[in-house]
């Protein structure tokens, strides 16, 4: 997503904790902030440090506990095929095409977020709010409970694994 919110497809050419390197019909411009959301990483904000003919390079904006934490599943992405490391989840997690929901607790209060990540069995919301752990919730139409909290937000479990179809139909839609 550039600046101005226009959303593009993109394909990582490189990657490491501090820059990537992005293929895209729509090249940023230097300095400008950029938000990449990518497949087995999640969402990665930054700014474009240079173009090139078919994409750009950014610089990643994180603290070093995030950059801590994209070492890490860099490192496990490198190495999984020639180490036949199992997936360390349970489910694939991929980025919605409308990462855009909300989050509503039992008392009826409702709050904004952005998906991070979601799977079959849960999800990583973007929120301001912090319900404590144990919390049950309702991600859009998904019952859940809050599992873990991390710097931006919340890892929420769904109450029963759902059908990849379901996931569709809540979080890739198109919006009218």
């Amino acid at each position: 997503m550039l600046e101005d919110r226009t959303e593009h497809p993109c394909q990582v050419i490189d990657m490491s904790p501090g820059n990537v390197a992005l293929r895209t019909d729509r090249i940023g411009k230097p300095g400008e902030k950029v938000i990449a959301y990518i497949d087995h990483i999640g969402r990665v904000e930054g700014i474009v440090t240079r173009t090139s003919q078919d994409g750009f390079a950014m610089t990643v904006i994180a603290s070093d506990r995030k950059k801590d934490k994209l070492a890490a599943q860099l490192t496990w992405l490198a190495n999984k095929h020639e180490l036949d490391l199992p997936e360390d989840r349970r489910h694939e997690r991929v980025a919605p095409r409308n990462p855009m929901s909300v989050l509503q607790l039992t008392d009826g209060r409702q709050y904004q977020c952005r998906i991070i990540d979601l799977s079959l069995s849960g999800a990583a919301v973007e929120i301001d709010v912090k319900p404590a752990i144990g919390v049950q919730v309702m991600l859009g139409t998904m019952r859940g409970q809050v599992v873990r909290h991390f710097e931006d937000g919340v890892a929420i479990e769904f109450a029963v694994i759902q059908r990849p179809e379901t996931l569709d139909q809540e979080f890739n839609a198109p919006r009218s």
